[in-house]
């Protein structure tokens, strides 16, 4: 009431042209009594993926890394499903392996379902597409991993199959709980793979002329541990208490970045330990 009279005052006496006083801000307890902020706001669609900020709701944080690791789960199970039937039935195995036109479809069809979830932002996020492009992707790398398998020792896979059950258990459960923060290696991440990726080109004109017989090996165990780097990685990106992490929105870019470490580090791990099918 008294700053009513105020600005009623000073209009009448300093004339029209004198723009009134701003109100004063509110008290701690009206600013504290609304609601609190939409975190929808935050992620608006012209945010980044990959952002700096403090995730202050842990009730979202858990939401999210709870929807993240269900489906994870579904996935390694619908390729752990593709293993044991490609490596344990034999009629099944004998077809695979004589027709690999097949293999290269599913490679084709996991490069582009991969580019469009990855680069793709609209489809990443647009339900129920994002889940459609998801179960395709996912069926797909199943497929060629369940073939590579299929050239494999059924003992050897089993093998692989626990080891890299226990390295990527290992892995998350020191990720969620060390202090050093990974995600600020970005760059040693990007040099390594950089490096491998024209290893691996050398390494297509090398090999089929065996000048080094034990290079393939090195580059595997080299792979293995880059994506067992990856995955600690990706999982501080998803735990969201570092200091770059991902937008709760963007569940199936998580989940798909987590998922293709695990089945590379299988892949990785049987050219390592396994032993062929004809030994």
């Amino acid at each position: 009431m008294t700053q009513g009279k105020i600005l009623a005052t000073n209009k009448s006496n300093n004339g029209p042209d004198v723009q009134p006083m701003p109100p004063p801000p509110p008290a701690y307890e009206e600013a504290v009594a609304g609601e609190s902020p939409c975190y929808s706001g935050v992620y608006s669609g012209d945010a980044e993926m990959l952002t700096e900020f403090s995730w202050d709701d842990q009730n979202i944080r858990r939401i999210f890394v709870r929807k993240v690791y269900t489906i994870l789960m579904l996935q390694l199970s619908v390729t752990i499903a593709f293993v044991a039937l490609f490596v344990f039935c034999e009629p099944v195995k004998t077809y695979i392996q004589s027709n690999p036109g097949w293999y290269w479809a599913s490679y084709a069809v996991f490069f582009v379902t991969y580019l469009t979830l990855s680069c793709c932002r609209g489809p990443r996020r647009q339900f129920p597409w994002n889940m459609i492009l998801l179960v395709i992707f996912t069926l797909s790398l199943s497929y060629m991993t369940g073939m590579l398998s299929s050239f494999y020792n059924t003992k050897s896979v089993i093998i692989c199959l626990g080891i890299t059950a226990l390295v990527c258990l290992t892995i998350t459960i020191f990720s969620f709980h060390t202090k050093f923060d990974i995600t600020s290696c970005r760059g040693v991440l990007v040099v390594f793979c950089t490096t491998l990726f024209i290893c691996g080109i050398i390494m297509v004109f090398i090999l089929p002329f065996g000048y080094v017989p034990w290079l393939q090996t090195v580059y595997a165990a080299l792979a293995a541990i880059l994506f067992c780097m990856f995955l600690a990685f990706d999982t501080q990106m998803l735990m969201g208490s570092k200091r770059y992490t991902i937008s709760p929105e963007e569940y199936i870019f998580a989940t798909l970045s987590l998922y293709l470490d695990i089945v590379y580090i299988f892949s990785f791990f049987l050219q390592l330990f396994g032993t062929g099918e004809r030994n």
